[in-house]
């Protein structure tokens, strides 16, 4: 049977006790995080990240605690508005640790403070609003439950950076009839677009009728007054005309002769009166043929060749009408 020797087994007590004191007296905290240290039950210090040396089987270093900021969402909790009505709201909060000392020491469990602290706070918020309220003052409510918090939770090292409302769910009845009211307000909305539609439509068709009447109307004024004004130059042209030639009556009652058949062409004329005038102008016309118009000098002048012409051609005429007068008495003698 083997023996051990005494000193090799306190030397191998020793070497264990050491390790374990070299073990228990180093301490490694990570980055943002934090561990507090109690010696003989009364607070130490607490240690930062990285390296750190206690006094092992005096100092009682305690669990690490979470420098970064958190995010917590709480479970929905009923909530009576002003108008009593019981609605669901969910949140999330974002906090942070500040003092690991007091984080530890000032509250037992700081996350389900902070969740009743929540709870209590959004119920005394929100009971001073009515559901229409409440659903559209989400930035009032998450402002005021952060300064609320703050406040509170400042003692107990903890810093509260936000704080949201994730949901607001109202009971199904409500629902369903805001549902039925904001289907009621589109199809309100979308009438009333139509109806402007249609009167902008109505009232730009009329705009183009007015402006296309307008338009019409100056054209044809431009054109009564573009062929009034050349009917005015003609019969100025033929008074002017009438007067410089100064016509014969004789003339003015044969052109009035020349009307008569056109007014007596009219669709209705079944019974037609001569005027009075009509007598006067055919006895103008009788004593216009009937007599000798004078000629003027030009005409005078220009026909003088022509006189002689017939002349001469009257004395052959009658030499001809002697001539044959003479064979036919020849014939009746023989």
């Amino acid at each position: 049977m083997i023996r051990l020797d005494p000193l090799l087994i306190a030397g191998l007590l020793f070497a264990v006790l050491v390790v374990l004191v070299v073990v228990r007296s180093v301490r490694i905290v990570p980055q943002a995080r934090a561990r507090n240290i109690e010696r003989l039950g009364r607070y130490q210090r607490t240690l930062q990240p990285g390296l750190n040396f206690v006094i092992p089987f005096i100092d009682r270093v305690y669990p690490t605690i979470d420098l970064r900021e958190q995010v917590v969402s709480f479970q929905p909790q009923p909530v009576i508005t002003e108008d009593n009505l019981v609605v669901e709201i969910d949140t999330v909060l974002y906090f942070q640790v500040t003092d690991a000392r007091s984080a530890f020491y000032e509250i037992a469990s700081y996350l389900q403070a902070v969740e009743q602290l929540t709870v209590t706070t959004l119920r005394n918020v929100v009971g001073s609003m009515d559901l229409e309220k409440t659903l559209t003052s989400r930035d009032s409510i998450n402002s005021q439950l952060r300064g609320v918090l703050d406040d509170a939770t400042g003692k107990w090292g903890l810093r509260v950076n936000r704080v949201e409302i994730k949901a607001i769910d109202p009971p199904k009845s409500i629902k369903d009839a805001m549902e039925k009211q904001m289907r009621a307000e589109r199809d309100k909305r979308a009438a009333i677009l139509s109806a402007e539609g249609q009167r902008q439509s109505q009232i730009l068709t009329a705009e183009g009728d007015k402006q296309g009447a307008i338009l019409r109307a100056e054209g044809d004024r431009t054109a009564a007054i573009l062929q009034a004004e050349g009917q005015s130059q003609a019969i100025d042209q033929v008074f002017q005309a009438v007067h410089r030639n100064d016509p014969d009556p004789k003339v003015l009652a044969y052109q009035y002769l020349n009307v008569l058949p056109q007014l007596a062409q009219g669709e209705g004329n079944t019974f037609w009166v001569i005027p009075s005038e009509v007598t006067a102008a055919l006895h103008e016309v009788s004593r216009a043929f009937s007599e000798q118009l004078p000629r003027s000098a030009a005409t005078r002048e220009a026909s003088s060749s022509d006189e002689l012409a017939a002349r001469a051609s009257e004395d052959a005429a009658k030499a001809a009408e002697a001539a044959a007068e003479a064979v036919a008495d020849a014939a009746q003698a023989g």
